[in-house]
């Protein structure tokens, strides 16, 4: 089915929601920004600003010229509150640590999360970020945007907030850096009331889903990334704005196993797109790139003479699990041994693509270094097929959860708790078998704890029985 969302969108018209006029957005010319100075020394800041890649100190600088010109009299926050994060940011660098507090609980009306409170711990030396709280802001699926919402969200964070965004965070929200207090709650009326925008997810909950691109623009999506994430990101309302679990869970979708997302190293659960019948293969296009008529990688590392392609050491001779064969010039897979690593599809993107009988496999536990350090996710459902509304992927998270706030201590990442208790009572759990796919590497420990329930019979024997059948 076509996607569709829950409920009727509204058509935002920037120029019924903006708050600033075209003069008062472009205030300032080159010639003024050039002759510049923050009211602060910041030697150190101004260093990042040598090198050959944009830097964010020069955008802020442009801010805060920009907030200096508009005046007090236009603007919620502080006018100088650029120009004191700049200063704090100085402070931090010469002292060697942070100077940035966490100041406890703040947040909007109803919800636990979606709001970082921050304060600085010099608010007589820097009043402009005495408070300096963050906001998440859910991103739209897969981060389409027209400039209507984009103009009337800067100018809604230019007046009630220090104007500086982030696009996007690490889980992928819209990270609105620095307000105050005050501010928070009308923030959230705004956007819930004039732009049909929700805030994110912080602290111990779920975050924002996210997911790559999918079906709206990749020919490798093997699912519709969007309407998944939108369906799971609506289902799961409660546990993204009110805080009930030992950490954060991240739930991200990959359309392919080319994870664009990198699901498989940031997310608790990883839904990532794949195919459980044969690689499809056009031979002609395999001639093609044989022949030098293709260019391999769509292109991609052009620019260099890399010579002539050549299919055994380029693709047949990187494949990880030696699947691959060329007779003559016929590409032959032996598909049963193939792990999905899509490297010979990215380098012949014309003549392979993935096989039409798709659905997603679920990996669970990856994060980033928190208790044990890093953590890839581990696969645990190798293949299943999925349909709107997603019950039986919705069956598998809400399981997962069940047993890890049951069974996770406090700050306790699901992978955390994985290693601790033990891949077997996961699986108990969650009520998969296991399977060799979850395998990670031959085993190292020879010793085997099987269940009494497991074996025939049981543990228990007869000895005269044994003895009977075997001969001393």
């Amino acid at each position: 089915m076509a996607f569709e969302p829950r409920y009727p969108q509204q058509k935002l018209n920037y120029q019924e929601l903006r708050i600033f006029s075209d003069a008062e957005l472009k205030n300032y010319t080159e010639e003024e920004l050039k002759n510049f100075k923050i009211k602060h020394p910041i030697p150190m800041c101004e260093e990042l600003e040598t090198g050959p890649w944009p830097s964010f100190v020069s955008d802020a600088k442009r801010e805060a010229l920009h907030r200096k010109k508009l005046g007090q009299d236009r603007l919620l926050m502080h006018v100088d509150a650029v120009e004191d994060l700049l200063g704090q940011l100085e402070v931090s660098f010469e002292h060697g640590e942070t100077h940035w507090k966490h100041g406890g609980i703040v947040g909007v009306s109803g919800y636990g999360g979606g709001v970082i409170g921050r304060y600085s711990d010099l608010p007589e030396q820097f009043p402009g970020v005495a408070h300096f709280h963050t906001m998440r802001i859910n991103q739209t699926t897969t981060k389409f945007y027209d400039t209507h919402f984009l103009r009337a969200l800067a100018d809604i964070w230019e007046y009630r907030g220090s104007g500086i965004f982030n696009f996007h965070g690490s889980t992928g929200d819209i990270i609105f850096l620095g307000t105050i207090t005050e501010q928070l709650e009308p923030i959230f009326q705004e956007l819930a009331h004039h732009m049909d925008q929700d805030i994110g997810g912080s602290g111990s909950n779920l975050r924002t889903p996210s997911a790559c691109i999918g079906r709206a623009r990749c020919e490798f999506a093997c699912f519709d990334t969007q309407a998944m994430c939108y369906e799971i990101t609506m289902a799961y309302q409660d546990e993204l704005h009110r805080p009930a679990f030992p950490y954060k869970f991240k739930i991200k979708f990959d359309g392919c196993p080319n994870g664009c997302v990198a699901a498989i190293a940031r997310s608790d659960i990883s839904i990532i797109g794949t195919w459980c019948d044969d690689i499809r293969i056009n031979q002609d296009a395999v001639k093609g790139y044989i022949a030098g008529d293709y260019a391999p990688n769509a292109g991609a590392h052009k620019g260099r003479d890399w010579g002539k392609f050549d299919i055994r050491k380029e693709v047949i001779g990187r494949c990880p699990t030696k699947c691959m064969s060329i007779d003559g010039d016929t590409l032959v897979i032996d598909n049963k041994e193939c792990v999905r690593c899509m490297h010979c599809i990215n380098t012949m993107p014309r003549a392979l693509k993935p096989g039409v009988d798709t659905g997603v496999m679920m990996l669970f536990g990856a994060k980033a270094p928190i208790l044990e350090g890093a953590q890839m996710s581990t696969l645990i459902v190798p293949f299943m097929r999925t349909e709107f509304p997603y019950d039986n992927v919705k069956a598998v998270i809400e399981k997962t959860w069940d047993y890890w706030m049951e069974e996770g201590k406090n700050r306790e990442r699901l992978g955390e708790l994985i290693q601790r208790e033990g891949l077997p009572k996961f699986l108990d759990m969650i009520g998969v078998p296991a399977a060799p796919h979850m395998v990670k590497e031959p085993r190292s420990n020879p010793y085997v704890f099987w269940k009494a329930e497991d074996v025939p019979g049981g543990f228990e024997r007869d000895i005269n029985d044994y003895r009977s059948r075997h001969a001393r």
